[in-house]
């Protein structure tokens, strides 16, 4: 069975480099089966928060954001490219994500981060992991951390150098993780229907 997968990019500015890492995603997924969907902040493009989706009477929330709720109810995981902004995650994807609650509950995510540096983004990953599991998911222990960004991946977002070489060799584990807890949240939730 193919997994449904989201991959959610949140930076909004005109050089955007991570967008690299959430295109390598997206086609190792695809690779290997998977029915992946990247979604790009920037071009969802929710305005600053000021109704959750689940405020809005039925049926009157803008057409982009009734869209993606859709999304997110039928995704079976969740992966989240983060960048690394003040050791923060980027607020266009915090944004995005916060406009829903429910829409996540109890299916994994995984994280992967990046930076122009050598953090390589794990202290925003970092901040992500409470974020995502406050939101009612289950974020999966492997995580991908990408620093220098344009050392590591080129804007085909294919693997470059001794950085792309060690990225290929962590991406397997990566997404064996998030294929067994997607694997293992869809057949307990076949079981028993969650708690709330």
């Amino acid at each position: 069975m193919s997994d449904r997968i989201l991959v959610f990019y949140g930076s909004y500015r005109s050089d955007r480099m991570g967008v690299r890492l959430a295109d390598y995603i997206v086609s190792g997924l695809r690779a290997r089966g998977d029915d992946v969907e990247l979604v790009d902040a920037k071009v969802v493009d929710l305005p600053m928060l000021d109704r959750m989706y689940k405020e809005y009477p039925k049926g009157t929330a803008p057409a982009a954001m009734e869209a993606l709720a859709e999304k997110i109810r039928t995704a079976d995981a969740f992966v989240f490219v983060t960048g690394e902004y003040n050791w923060g995650p980027q607020p266009g994807l915090k944004n995005l994500t916060d406009h829903f609650l429910e829409e996540w509950f109890w299916r994994p995510a995984a994280i992967a981060s990046y930076s122009a540096g050598r953090f390589s983004g794990v202290r925003s990953g970092t901040v992500w992991h409470s974020i995502l599991s406050e939101m009612g998911m289950v974020v999966v222990s492997s995580t991908l951390a990408v620093g220098p960004i344009s050392q590591t991946l080129d804007a085909a977002g294919k693997p470059t150098g001794p950085a792309g070489e060690s990225l290929e060799r962590s991406f397997d584990r990566f997404a064996d993780d998030l294929a067994w807890w997607t694997e293992a949240a869809r057949a307990q939730r076949g079981r028993k229907a969650p708690p709330y």
